[in-house]
């Protein structure tokens, strides 16, 4: 039996379309709920469209097409990964109780061999990059391997997510350019920040479902104070996205989506209610649009007015 999961669309691709035998997997590679899958690639293309800017160009489609593939698998087996250690604690948790792995659809044997085939598949994809990619490439599994147990060892897992999920912006910009440069560097830095902040409003869902369960999140360190939090890590977050386009020195059309960006996530701030886990998932859903509007901004930051005669 399929069941639409709770932080799934109801009218997501897989339950509507996918053939019963193949639902099971395809939940457990979340691809009922693609907004990780975008929030994964968006930095990626960050940093290819930054360093694209930086040399005078507009971003290369193909690399974005096989980044967007590349975080696809990623995510799917980081997912998958992530059901298997937490096997125990989703089994207790109301909204992860029906994931693919603790309702017995499938096993942690079988869940291991979806997670070396989407890395495999991955790395097929990463070998056809520079040197520097790679390199950052497979160092990034140190940071996806140790996720899971960041809940259980600090309130601020969220803060892990965020050096995790964004790596894929220095990858961008070394694909691009060879080792990255202080305005990766930067964008690095931000967008941990972002990810914090959204990743924070994600969690407000599961605040009394994890302290039952014993599992730290930055929405329950904070408490009432999330929504200042957040506010917080989205002020951080936007000062270092504008000093990394900055010391890139991209050119003025950078500003307007920029500024289009600040308003998004101010926005979010404003609406979060630590009450209302319905909201929070809209409001975290939302920033796969704040993504897009950085990456553009990026790379519209390419052009610069003609000066002299």
């Amino acid at each position: 039996m399929s069941t639409i999961l709770p932080d799934a669309a109801p009218t997501n691709w897989v339950d509507r379309h996918a053939p019963a035998a193949l639902r099971p997997w395809l939940k457990l590679g979340r691809f009922d709920r693609p907004v990780g899958i975008w929030l994964l690639m968006l930095p990626g293309w960050m940093g290819i469209a930054l360093a694209c800017a930086t040399q005078g160009r507009a971003p290369d489609p193909l690399l974005m097409v096989l980044f967007l593939l590349g975080a696809a698998l990623m995510r799917a087996a980081g997912c998958a990964y992530n059901d298997i250690v937490d096997r125990d604690i989703d089994a207790r948790v109301a909204r992860t109780a029906m994931r693919p792995i603790p309702a017995g659809q499938i096993s942690v044997k079988q869940a291991w061999a979806f997670v070396v085939g989407c890395c495999l598949a991955s790395l097929l994809i990463l070998l056809t990059m520079n040197p520097w990619t790679i390199g950052l490439g497979v160092g990034s599994l140190a940071l996806v391997a140790a996720y899971p147990f960041m809940k259980r060892i600090t309130w601020w897992p969220q803060a892990w997510l965020g050096l995790t999920f964004n790596w894929g912006a220095l990858m961008g910009f070394a694909a691009v350019a060879g080792a990255p440069t202080p305005p990766a560097l930067l964008l690095y830095a931000g967008l941990i920040f972002w990810t914090l902040g959204y990743d924070t409003i994600y969690a407000v869902q599961d605040i009394e479902d994890d302290a039952l369960a014993g599992v730290k999140s930055s929405a329950r360190r904070l408490g009432e104070k999330a929504r200042l939090g957040v506010l917080a890590f989205y002020t951080a977050a936007f000062g270092l996205v504008v000093a990394s386009a900055t010391v890139a020195d991209l050119g003025p059309l950078f500003l307007p989506p920029v500024a289009l960006f600040a308003v998004h996530l101010s926005r979010q701030a404003a609406r979060l209610d630590v009450t209302d886990g319905a909201r929070a998932l809209v409001l975290f859903k939302s920033n796969a649009v704040a993504g897009l509007i950085l990456v553009c901004a990026f790379a519209v930051g390419v052009w610069k007015p003609v000066t002299g005669f």
